[in-house]
């Protein structure tokens, strides 16, 4: 079985503020945000303490559908994800699993496997107003 690898950046953004811009460039895109796990919200439910901790599950039927007609087992990974996070030190991350890797090892053909690069582009591009990391 092959290693997932996982792509992570720091944003320029505080934690509500790189949220937000997620998701309103989400909707430029013209995806949705289809469920936000707070997983922070579910600890404290139980007691326990966690730093912000935020998933988006995101994407569009008219990108993921073709692909996983084409490859059922994508359905696995899709829609995308991406991990929104506050570290010990007050930096906020997101974190995510670069698509096309993730596409092929469920059998998806290359000519499908990059279609969805773009959705994970406006994720570094949201978080560096510039276009640029810092």
């Amino acid at each position: 079985m092959m290693e997932r690898s996982i792509t992570e950046h720091v944003s320029s953004l505080g934690f509500e503020a790189t949220l937000e811009r997620l998701e309103q460039e989400i909707a430029k895109g013209g995806m949705s945000v289809f469920a936000r796990i707070d997983h922070a919200a579910g600890a404290r439910e139980f007691g326990l303490e966690m730093p912000p901790t935020v998933v988006l599950l995101y994407g569009s039927p008219r990108g993921g559908t073709p692909i996983m007609l084409e490859a059922p087992l994508a359905a696995l990974d899709l829609p995308l994800r991406v991990l929104v996070r506050q570290d010990a030190k007050g930096q906020v991350l997101i974190a995510f699993h670069p698509a096309a890797p993730m596409l092929r090892q469920a059998g998806v053909p290359e000519e499908l496997a990059t279609r969805l690069d773009p959705a994970q582009r406006i994720l570094c591009e949201t978080i560096w107003p510039d276009g640029t990391p810092p």
